[in-house]
């Protein structure tokens, strides 16, 4: 949802930016590898400190290479396989760390085991998400199905974990952090039912792939 009436919108904001870095010989592999270790130092240095809100203004500021990036590719020309395929593997670094960052504090010093613990699932149940499409793709079937996409998952706890470092009381972030659990449980749930109901209509639906 957000990422089908946001990405326009972005698109537009960044265009400008992602001209200027081609024209400075910057490549989108570059903007890549740069904003992921961005997210990764805010997620796991900042939120580890305690420091909510700052980690996440300094997560903010990289978090939408994953638009620029994209932006320039399509401006050289070039979105190919290989840049897809950078861009996806470091999605999933950045969103493990994001979570991974929550999880540390409030299992130490922020005292919250649930919270920690509802991190966690999120952590898991997201990679479970991006792999089940991931695998179906590479089997020849689509899963482009949920409710729980990566946009919204990434806004979600970003905002809310901003917020609580400016006081917003903490079982607003543990209902979040569930909700988003649950969401991408039911995703995973939805993206194997649409795998299983293609696999039941191929001819090949009963036959198990090499591991």
């Amino acid at each position: 949802m957000l990422n089908k009436y946001a990405r326009s919108f972005f698109t537009s904001l960044f265009t400008p930016l992602a001209t200027l870095l081609l024209k400075w010989k910057v490549s989108p592999d570059a903007v890549t590898v740069v904003g992921t270790l961005g997210v990764v130092i805010g997620a796991l240095v900042f939120y580890p400190l305690g420091e909510l809100f700052w980690g996440t203004v300094f997560i903010t500021l990289f978090v939408f290479s994953d638009v620029v990036d994209g932006i320039m590719a399509r401006i050289r020309g070039r979105s190919g396989a290989w840049g897809n395929f950078l861009d996806s593997t470091l999605d999933r670094v950045a969103d493990g760390a994001l979570f991974a960052g929550v999880a540390i504090w409030y299992f130490g010093a922020g005292n919250n085991a649930a919270i920690a613990v509802s991190a966690v699932a999120c952590l898991v149940l997201g990679m479970v998400v991006s792999y089940a499409r991931a695998k179906a793709e590479s089997l020849g079937f689509t899963a482009n199905v949920g409710i729980a996409e990566r946009a919204e998952r990434l806004v979600s706890v970003l905002v809310v974990t901003g917020l609580t470092g400016l006081g917003l009381p903490e079982f607003v972030l543990l209902a979040v952090l569930v909700l988003l659990a649950l969401a991408s449980l039911v995703t995973v749930i939805q993206r194997v039912g649409t795998v299983r109901q293609q696999a039941l209509t191929s001819d090949d639906g009963y036959q198990k792939p090499p591991l």
